[in-house]
């Protein structure tokens, strides 16, 4: 895809930490192949790519009264043919939801649902590659509280993803 048709993905920063550690699960175990993203938390799949200018002044808006949203690793969540690291936060799906009414209409059927908030290190697999992961990372990812510090905007083209812009939570 080209030009401003190329969908928007919306995805939650995690903190530096996180990010480094999930990031270099991924690359360990996500097939390298396919292996072109960091770890991220996907919160929509395909915003219209023609709401790029919207998009980025409705979350500049938003995001600037919003605090630091709490999260939690809550451990390994299986994925079938892959595996990913389970988060859990209200105040983030809450936040989702606020933006997936002001683009109500426009969303994908995947993005008119709440997601299962998680960050993929492993992915299109066979089940028993999936499981044999999870056995043995099992007691390595240990539940813990964090902030996720803003959102990133990002456009596919069926590749990589182009980077937009990032928005932090500025509130008190």
């Amino acid at each position: 895809m080209s030009g401003s048709d190329a969908p928007l993905i919306l995805t939650a920063k995690l903190p530096p930490e996180l990010h480094r550690r999930f990031t270099d699960l991924r690359t360990e175990h996500f097939p390298p192949e396919r292996n072109y993203l960091e770890a991220h938390v996907t919160l929509f799949h395909a915003i219209p790519g023609q709401c790029e200018p919207e998009a980025c002044s409705y979350l500049a808006r938003l995001v600037g009264e919003v605090a630091p949203l709490q999260g939690r690793v809550e451990g390994l969540m299986p994925l079938g043919g892959g595996t990913a690291i389970k988060l859990s936060s209200p105040q983030l799906l809450d936040l989702r939801d606020e933006i997936a009414d002001h683009f109500h209409g426009m969303l994908t059927a995947q993005d008119q649902h709440r997601p299962r908030l998680h960050v993929t290190i492993q992915n299109k697999v066979s089940s028993k590659e999936a499981k044999a992961l999870q056995a043995q990372i099992a007691g390595t990812i240990d539940q813990q509280s964090f902030a996720f510090p803003g959102l990133s905007l990002y456009r596919y083209r069926g590749g990589p993803w182009e980077f937009v812009r990032d928005f932090a939570f500025r509130g008190k």
